[in-house]
C-alpha cells in the first residue's frame, strides 16, 4: 500500500486569523462552505478546533463513498488536522499570512491506498477528484468570508 496524496491551495483576500477561525469553526463555517459531496455533516463533540469530533460521509465518486468520524487536533500554529477513525485519511489544513491582509490556504489529505492494480488506478485517479473538491470548498470558504 503506498501513500496517496491529494493537495489544494488558494489565496484569500483576508486577514490569516480571519480565515483560520472560519475554518476552526465547525458549528458554522465549515458546514455551510461544504460542496454536494459531503452529506450527513454533525458536529459530535466541541465545535471549535482542537478536540472537535465531526462526522460526514465524503461521495468522492458515485461508487465510493466513505464514512469518516474526524477528530481534529492543532499541532502548530494555523494549522488544524483532521484524522478519521474509520480509516488512514488524514487531512492537514494550513493557513499562512500571505502579504497585507492576505491568506494562503493548503489543504493536504493523505491515506494508505490499496494494493495492486486497484492501488494503481486510485493513486492516479482519486488524488484528482480529491483535489477538485477540496478546491470547491477553498471557493467556498472565500465567498463565505467575503459574505
Amino acid at each position: 500500500m503506498a501513500e496517496v496524496k491529494a493537495t489544494a491551495e488558494r489565496v484569500i483576500d483576508k486577514p490569516s486569523e480571519r480565515v483560520y477561525a472560519a475554518l476552526a469553526d465547525y458549528t458554522g463555517t465549515r458546514g455551510r462552505i461544504l460542496p454536494e459531496n459531503y452529506s450527513e455533516y454533525e458536529v459530535r463533540e466541541g465545535g471549535t478546533g482542537a478536540g472537535t469530533k465531526v462526522h460526514w460521509k465524503l461521495q468522492a465518486t458515485k461508487k465510493r463513498v466513505r464514512d469518516c468520524l474526524l477528530e481534529v487536533s492543532e499541532p502548530a500554529p494555523g494549522t488544524l488536522v483532521e484524522s478519521d477513525a474509520n480509516s488512514t485519511l488524514v487531512t492537514k489544513w494550513t493557513v499562512h499570512p500571505q502579504g497585507e491582509g492576505a491568506s494562503r490556504v493548503v489543504v493536504e489529505t493523505t491515506w494508505q491506498g490499496a494494493s495492486g492494480i486497484g492501488g494503481f488506478f486510485e493513486g492516479t485517479f482519486a488524488p484528482l477528484g480529491l483535489r477538485r473538491i477540496h478546491s470547491a470548498t477553498l471557493d467556498r470558504l472565500a465567498a463565505e468570508i467575503d459574505g
